[in-house]
């Protein structure tokens, strides 16, 4: 784990770095599942994020201001919310065009989960495509 992200999750409660962990892991699975080898992982805004050579940053946090949810973020600047909405409407819910929030204490629907990571590690190979291919 990179430094700067380890002394991040030490910030976080353990209930919630556990939460944010296993993020982090679906993250680097999804990536392997998809042969991106290049992921880099680094502090962006002070938030844990991800991003391969051919993707859009994934990030992901918390805030003590909103105890019971936590969040991922994608490049507002991309199509990837609008397309998740319009793919998995009301399996997620979004903040703006920039994130998918979670409630603490909710199941993560994985495979909807899984393909979304996908879709922003593939970002720039299949930005052209309708529906990002989805």
């Amino acid at each position: 784990m990179d430094s700067s992200v380890k002394q991040k999750f030490e910030t976080y409660p353990e209930n919630i770095a556990v939460l944010l962990n296993n993020i982090r892991n679906l993250i680097y699975s999804v990536a392997k599942q998809d042969g991106i080898l290049d992921i880099t992982e680094t502090l962006k805004w002070g938030e844990p994020s991800y991003i391969s050579k051919n993707g859009s940053t994934i990030r992901f946090d918390w805030k003590a201001k909103y105890p019971d949810q936590y969040c991922i973020y994608f490049n507002c600047r991309t199509s990837l919310v609008e397309t998740f909405k319009e793919v998995y409407g009301d399996i997620f819910m979004y903040e703006g065009n920039r994130a998918i929030t979670f409630q603490t204490n909710q199941s993560l629907p994985l495979k909807e989960l899984t393909h979304c990571i996908s879709m922003s590690l593939r970002y720039k190979k299949i930005k052209h495509l309708d529906l990002l291919g989805a």
